[in-house]
């Protein structure tokens, strides 16, 4: 399925880059805002930075409501965005309807959450998967064996036993595995897939994952993996990106970030996942002292860092600074936002 340019181009070449991407969303106006000059916007992405290569798997991690969803249909280029650069193979890109979006979406395409919502219902899986095949022109001139082709690279064989049904007639993992099979049908060299295990069995998530590292290896895919689950981030992803309230707070290789994390607010991420210890009672007391709270308001939001109202680390200037991306250590590549690892300011206090 991939290109003669594909199989050619080199691991690790960059593929699509966001650089101090930022989308704010307007809010309706009250009527008593009408006579004012307030325009109140949520502030769901602001200065986000990521790079996404050939060959390899970057995790976007963070709670509901942090901006990661927003993150990848920005770069998927459903959303305008207000500000920053989305850059596809070094080039600026803003495509609207039309010839140049095809263009775009066949180089880049989104697997969203939900894979019953995402297919439509009254149409069969040959629908789905011939109609894929013939808008990005990718049929090859023996539209059946291109069919096979695609089921039979998502392990849904004998494929003729799945062409003519239904999605109400699949199981969740095998429609999630129609809906990577018609991003494929694109011939993509950027995966963006929005929580794709999120809404399957726990007992066959682990299998959409294994297919979608397969892909990678083998069609040299660069995929952005989002996710609540920084677990799954550290087996399945490369590198790390930790999000809270439409900012990024962390970023690194996958094995340092989950398990030396460095920003309080990835230490509480990998905290809430379950612990055999905390059932039994077993928890030392220096752990206790957690961030607690809710996530702050993202059309009124915190001055400086957006994490300080819940971080049990906070500092007087941690509500008046913005936090700029630190590196951490001597781990090449680890970095957090938190003005704990200002070098600078620890001197400064000696």
């Amino acid at each position: 399925m991939t290109s003669t340019q594909d199989a050619k181009a080199p691991t690790g070449e960059v593929v699509l880059e966001a650089v101090g991407l930022t989308k704010h969303f307007p809010v309706r106006r009250t009527l008593r805002e009408l006579f004012t000059r307030t325009h109140n916007a949520v502030h769901a992405v602001d200065d986000v930075h990521l790079t996404l290569r050939r060959g390899q798997v970057v995790a976007l991690v963070g709670e509901s409501g942090s901006g990661k969803s927003t993150v990848a249909r920005l770069l998927a280029q459903l959303y305008p965005r207000t500000g920053g650069d989305i850059r596809l193979h070094g080039e600026s890109t803003r495509v609207k309807a039309g010839r140049q979006f095809r263009g775009y979406a066949s180089r880049v395409q989104m697997i969203f959450q939900d894979p019953f919502a995402s297919l439509n219902p009254v149409h069969t899986i040959r629908y789905h998967l011939t109609r894929a095949l013939r808008i990005h022109r990718n049929d090859g001139g023996d539209l059946e064996a291109a069919l096979h082709e695609l089921l039979t690279r998502v392990s849904l064989t004998p494929p003729e036993r799945y062409l003519d049904k239904f999605p109400h007639e699949l199981s969740g993992g095998q429609r999630q595995r129609v809906a990577i099979a018609r991003a494929l049908g694109a011939r993509p060299e950027a995966l963006l897939a929005d929580e794709p295990v999120s809404m399957l069995d726990v007992s066959i998530r682990l299998g959409v994952l294994n297919l979608l590292r397969d892909l990678k290896e083998r069609l040299n895919l660069a995929i952005l993996y989002i996710t609540h689950d920084i677990a799954s981030a550290r087996y399945f992803a490369d590198q790390t990106l930790v999000m809270y309230a439409g900012r990024m707070v962390e970023g690194g290789d996958s094995e340092t970030v989950t398990q030396s994390p460095a920003h309080p607010y990835t230490r509480l991420l990998i905290d809430s996942a379950p612990d055999p210890d905390r059932l039994t009672g077993d928890v030392d007391p220096l752990e206790e002292d957690r961030g607690n709270g809710e996530p702050p308001s993202l059309i009124h939001p915190p001055s400086g860092c957006r994490f300080h109202p819940r971080c049990p680390s906070a500092m007087p200037r941690c509500s008046t600074d913005l936090p700029v991306p630190l590196a951490i250590g001597d781990t090449p590549g680890h970095w957090a936002a938190c003005w704990l690892y200002d070098s600078a300011a620890k001197e400064s206090a000696k």
